[in-house]
């Protein structure tokens, strides 16, 4: 229907069935709060959020020195929840991760210390450092939320998610994430350098701020139960059957791609489905429309496919081909 469609400003002509506008508000005061500090990471951000908001977990790649760390830090500085840094080395155990059993010498039996992983945010610090063996022990506590140990079931306090960085250039004392990892990850976002402006204006920030911490200047703005309370009104956003059938075209698109050794699991459709509802929230819409897709497709499936060798060889990227079944998926009208 012709009020149904979005102004070009952004502001929408229709009332919405879902009370957005608080929701709106806490996204807008982040992203203020971060851009203190932060210069031209826009997209970063706002994939954070959406992530956040969809209950997903998120990889950051790119080279060093380029504020992967310090973005994360200051997103979860913005949300009055528990946080963790776990820095993975290659001699890190799954022990050091989740927790372990200990010996309790007054009542005679082992009890459950818990690990690092016991929080709400998580940011795991070149994840690609550790071996298999540590990286196999997120598998259960980044799907379902859990840690079983012992025996015994351990949740996780909600919120929970997982911010997870990696270098992509460095490859001496790494370790390739198993695929099955990867797509526990909602997106894989890649960083590149800032442009010349951008890069005067880090400068011009960092002198001015002199010595002044950069974690001290962001300030929390968002409650625990206000978060779990708009994730699970963006699970809300509608999305119609024509939608649903344009996520699935591009995804099984992926399985049989001549360019491509891996297509996209269920997984990728619903990780699309959800992070769609997000963009479409704080976009202040409670309905999920094409663009909201293209939005979200490159960094919800560039993590989980894989190159055909012959493709690989001739530098061809992931990108590239996703780019092209965009294209050649026709929009739902």
């Amino acid at each position: 229907m012709e009020e149904n469609k979005p102004q070009e400003s952004g502001e929408m002509d229709f009332q919405s069935r879902l009370p957005l506008e608080e929701l709106r508000a806490a996204v807008a005061a982040i992203k203020t709060e971060i851009r203190k500090v932060i210069i031209g990471q826009d997209d970063l951000v706002d994939l954070l959020l959406v992530g956040m908001l969809s209950k997903g977990h998120i990889l950051i790649e790119g080279v060093p020195g380029i504020a992967k760390t310090i973005t994360s830090k200051l997103f979860a500085k913005t949300l009055e929840v528990g946080f963790s840094r776990i820095q993975f080395t290659p001699d890190l155990m799954p022990s050091d991760v989740l927790g372990t059993s200990i010996l309790n010498m007054k009542q005679g039996a082992f009890e459950f210390k818990r690990g690092p992983i016991f929080s709400n945010l998580i940011l795991i610090d070149e994840i690609n450092r550790a071996p298999a063996k540590t990286q196999s022990a997120l598998f259960e506590v980044m799907e379902e939320r859990q840690v079983t140990m012992d025996g015994t079931q351990y949740n996780m306090e909600a919120p929970f998610m997982v911010l997870a960085t990696q270098n992509p250039i460095e490859q001496e004392g790494t370790y390739n994430l198993p695929e099955a990892q990867l797509d526990r990850f909602l997106f894989k976002i890649k960083l590149d350098y800032p442009d010349l402006d951008q890069e005067f204006e880090i400068l011009k920030s960092h002198h001015a701020r002199k010595s002044d911490s950069a974690l001290d200047q962001v300030q929390a703005v968002l409650k625990p139960e206000a978060l779990i309370a708009f994730q699970d009104l963006t699970m809300e956003v509608s999305v119609e059957e024509k939608i649903l059938r344009y996520i699935s075209e591009i995804v099984v698109r992926t399985r049989n791609h001549p360019s491509l050794y891996l297509g996209g699991s269920p997984r990728a459709s619903l990780a699309i489905m959800n992070a769609s509802k997000a963009i479409a929230a704080i976009d202040g819409r409670d309905f999920v429309i094409p663009e909201d897709i293209k939005k979200v497709v490159t960094p919800a499936l560039r993590h989980r496919i894989l190159l055909s060798p012959e493709r690989e060889m001739e530098g061809m990227s992931t990108d590239t081909v996703i780019d092209g079944i965009i294209q050649s998926v026709e929009i739902p009208r």
